[in-house]
């Protein structure tokens, strides 16, 4: 069992990492009454935090690459320690941005990189497939459990328990770090690259944040952004620009390699083929997690009327069979190479997602969204247990960190581009949808037809019938039965929206299977006697 402790240090850390993001999400509201703001500033802040990870992660690996990976794993917990501590004592919301978005994002960027070449650097062979099987299983679990944990503490005690308790579990980390074996010291004593630094930081940071705030700017059309470019939204010229100085990124690699200084990341990384299927794979796998856990909770908490814990206690299947699914993974390599094995994954997580739109109805069906759940749950895992195994072994030794930037960032960018474009998705069809069905009722007025699609044109909300109900009972021009018509319509526009977003992530499942190819195709040895 020695040999396992190393793995139950990085899996907690692993665990810690992505369970804030799920635990803020469904504290919204008591943030907001707490530090008497809005949601747009807390939705602000929760997306700030992704920003500075994906903007500094190819950084944090770097670092690591210098000082050592084991030595920038915990000082990147002990930042991010600093942060949850502050954050659980935050008087002002601009203490809990500063506490949680800036400081927990850097400690983060810092950590998850070392995480996972620590993971590389403590197994070999089969023991390392089922160690990044963990590790997978247990950040899916940590965004599926963050809705149960945040929604009960939340409902029943305070959000503040949640990071104060992150810095208990920061310390005890600390305190078992000697089970984490000695790596290799570091050989590279160049510097940093700062302006590579500043330039990947810069582009990222542009692309995550355009496409994060989408829903709210608009892609084309303007909707409601702080500023317009030409009268049109700023959505795609922030990220032309963000592309832009990523491009300038490149270039400026490039030339530091060929001038003998040491880039940030090796661009030769990516002519490694089964390196790139692992990364984009992640980056599909990513986008379909979180647009899911994205369309789920609304479907369970607007349209079913569940509360922050009884959500949590819906995605628990997926938590759970994603866990064990991820663990079965190095089992699996004794009877398939790593691509059947994704392959098959990305099957079932098809699959599940074509049984997910069954289930989704104006009735909660319990058996058949438990099981769709479930599915789903063996799909991630399965993908899980591979992916970051073949990131890791298809690099050498001295590459672990960077390529655990890249790795994490594909991560977060898919992340971003899912709750993004899921959730524009799923807008969009319930714009069309409720605008259709209006005008072709004959029991709405013309008149009451025009205006509705006139709000709908402007912008649309995903709220709860009752309170469309409210708002039309407050208007006296609007007679009771066109009333109770358009709640219906808004209801059942509701319901298509919702599986039009699960039907997206469908097709991009099916799409990651072109990406498939240069996954490794040999099974992994077994592991030699101890």
């Amino acid at each position: 069992m020695n040999r396992w402790k190393p793995l139950a240090v990085l899996g907690t850390a692993q665990f810690l990492m992505v369970l804030d993001a799920s635990v803020m999400n469904v504290s919204i509201s008591q943030l907001v009454a707490d530090f008497h703001t809005d949601v747009t500033t807390i939705q602000a802040v929760i997306t700030l935090y992704t920003l500075v990870m994906a903007a500094f992660m190819l950084t944090g690996g770097r670092i690591g690459d210098m000082i050592g990976r084991r030595r920038v794993f915990v000082l990147g917990l002990f930042v991010y320690g600093i942060g949850s501590g502050l954050t659980a004592l935050a008087p002002t919301v601009g203490v809990l941005a500063l506490g949680w978005s800036v400081i927990e994002g850097l400690g983060a960027a810092l950590v998850l990189p070392a995480l996972a070449a620590l993971v590389a650097g403590s197994y070999q062979g089969r023991d390392r497939a089922i160690a990044y099987g963990v590790i997978g299983g247990l950040a899916g679990a940590g965004i599926a459990v963050g809705p149960l944990l945040g929604g009960w503490v939340t409902t029943y005690l305070t959000w503040r328990l949640v990071f104060a308790g992150e810095v208990v579990l920061v310390v005890a980390i600390l305190a078992v770090m000697r089970w984490i074996p000695a790596q290799p010291a570091p050989t590279e004593r160049s510097g940093l690259d700062v302006l590579g630094a500043a330039l990947s930081a810069a582009g990222l940071a542009l692309v995550v944040l355009a496409v994060l705030q989408s829903g709210s700017w608009g892609w084309v059309q303007p909707r409601n952004p702080p500023f317009t470019v030409l009268g049109f939204a700023p959505t795609l010229f922030a990220i032309g620009l963000g592309a832009a100085l990523l491009y300038a990124f490149c270039i400026h690699e490039r030339h530091r390699e060929r001038s003998g200084g040491t880039p940030l990341v090796s661009l030769d990384l990516f002519g490694n083929r089964p390196l790139r299927a692992g990364l984009v794979t992640l980056f599909n796998q990513n986008t379909v997690l979180l647009g899911l856990f994205f369309v789920i909770p609304l479907y369970l908490q607007v349209v079913q009327g569940l509360d922050a814990f009884q959500t949590g206690l819906r995605l628990l299947p997926v938590s759970v069979t994603m866990l064990a699914a991820s663990m079965c993974g190095s089992l699996l390599l004794r009877f398939a190479s790593t691509r059947t094995i994704v392959r098959l994954g990305l099957l079932v997580l098809l699959a599940a997602t074509l049984w997910l739109i069954t289930a989704i109805g104006p009735e909660l069906k319990g058996g058949s969204f438990a099981g769709a759940m479930a599915l789903l749950g063996i799909g991630l895992g399965m993908l899980a247990s591979q992916l970051g195994n073949t990131v890791q072994s298809s690099v050498r030794a001295a590459e672990r960190s960077e390529a655990g930037g890249l790795q994490y960032t594909a991560q977060n960018l898919g992340s971003s581009l899912g709750t993004a474009l899921i959730g524009a998705l799923l807008v969009g069809a319930l714009a069309a949808s409720v605008t259709t069905r209006i005008e072709s009722d004959p029991r709405v007025s013309a008149a009451v037809a025009q205006e509705t699609a006139t709000h709908v044109a402007a912008g649309v909300s995903f709220v709860p019938a009752d309170q469309v109900a409210t708002a039309l009972a407050a208007r006296p021009d609007v007679p009771p039965q066109e009333a109770e018509a358009i709640v219906g319509h808004y209801q059942d526009a509701q319901i298509q929206g919702l599986k039009s977003a699960v039907l997206a992530c469908t097709v991009i499942t099916a799409g990651a299977l072109l990406f498939t190819r240069h996954l490794p195709t040999t099974r992994q040895a077994p592991r030699p006697p101890d």
